[in-house]
């Protein structure tokens, strides 16, 4: 029987049924610290596809990085079949300042596939697209809401590309969202490369919620089962349901005031339904939002006052 080959990054050789937590140097601080992205890498014994698990490409992102962590606490990113990557934490930056941004304000979501001697954020894509992505198979990409707007846990992706929405359907969030490929995006790179991709998204910045980590590390578990990398546990639905959102809309504030929400995330809602009212402090005003068609709630806003203009709900048509 021939022996497995070692699985070859960063310059480094894990052999087969180990696991090794490697580093790539990014930058350096005002200090002359350096900068270290962990990696951490299982490849099994046996031959299978390599997995990709990828986040905090925002810092602020807390759930996604969470949730790789508990990946790897519980060891199922050791699969039985194939390689598992797991970068918990790639916007180091972001992260340490518990910010969506690099240090000069730029978003690293929008730098790919990044230049060698470009912007701080650009120089992050471009080692992350010539060091990490080539070797990827399938990548699941795990990012929150952002500013205080909190989604409920969902897939997105092209449904164009048949590969991603495969994954995404044995992923199996409660919402599955046709979502275009946006310019510069760390998937839009990806996908360009052939590699099958799931973006997850679950809660909002600054905050850890189980309910969004779990399902999301049942989702990658159902992922490695469809893609034959590892059995799944007895205890976790194999086919949950799951809804498909074609076509979704932003409700946004169409005045500043206080914000006092009446539905909650997740919610399915009628035409007409009453979602929330901005009223000024005073009682001298107070306006209804309302749903502009029957379908679900995919995202609240969470802040008690907004603005004019500001992104209220995601609702998806059913």
């Amino acid at each position: 029987m021939r022996t497995r080959k070692p699985f070859e990054l960063l310059d480094n050789f894990i052999q087969p049924g180990t696991t090794s937590r490697l580093s790539i140097e990014v930058a350096k601080l005002h200090t002359n610290t350096p900068i270290q992205i962990p990696v951490i890498v299982s490849h099994a014994k046996q031959k299978g596809p390599t997995l990709l698990l990828l986040a905090g490409v925002h810092g602020d992102e807390i759930n996604g990085i969470e949730t790789v962590r508990r990946i790897i606490k519980r060891g199922i990113h050791k699969p039985t079949k194939g390689t598992v990557i797991c970068i918990p934490v790639f916007n180091i930056f972001g992260f340490l300042n518990l910010s969506r941004e690099f240090p000069d304000g730029r978003d690293l979501n929008r730098m790919f596939p990044g230049t060698k001697n470009g912007s701080l954020a650009s120089q992050f894509a471009y080692i992350f697209m010539d060091k990490i992505a080539p070797l990827a198979d399938v990548v699941i990409d795990f990012h929150t809401g952002g500013s205080q707007r909190s989604n409920y846990p969902q897939t997105r992706c092209d449904f164009e590309n048949l590969t991603s929405k495969e994954l995404c359907q044995a992923f199996g969030a409660p919402f599955l969202i046709n979502s275009p490929l946006l310019a510069k995006s760390v998937r839009k790179s990806l996908t360009k490369l052939g590699k099958g991709y799931v973006l997850f998204e679950g809660g909002k910045a600054h905050d850890i919620d189980d309910y969004v980590v779990e399902t999301a590390i049942e989702g990658v578990k159902r992922v490695m089962a469809h893609l034959g990398m590892k059995k799944l546990d007895s205890t976790i639905d194999p086919s949950p349901q799951y809804s498909i959102i074609k076509l979704s809309k932003w409700i946004r504030a169409s005045r500043s005031g206080m914000l006092n929400v009446s539905i909650t995330n997740g919610q399915r809602v009628e035409k007409g339904d009453i979602l929330a009212t901005i009223s000024d402090p005073y009682g001298k005003f107070e306006r209804s939002v309302k749903a502009p068609f029957k379908g679900v709630i995919l995202n609240v806003n969470e802040t008690p006052l907004v603005n004019k203009g500001d992104a209220l709900f995601h609702i998806g048509k059913m």
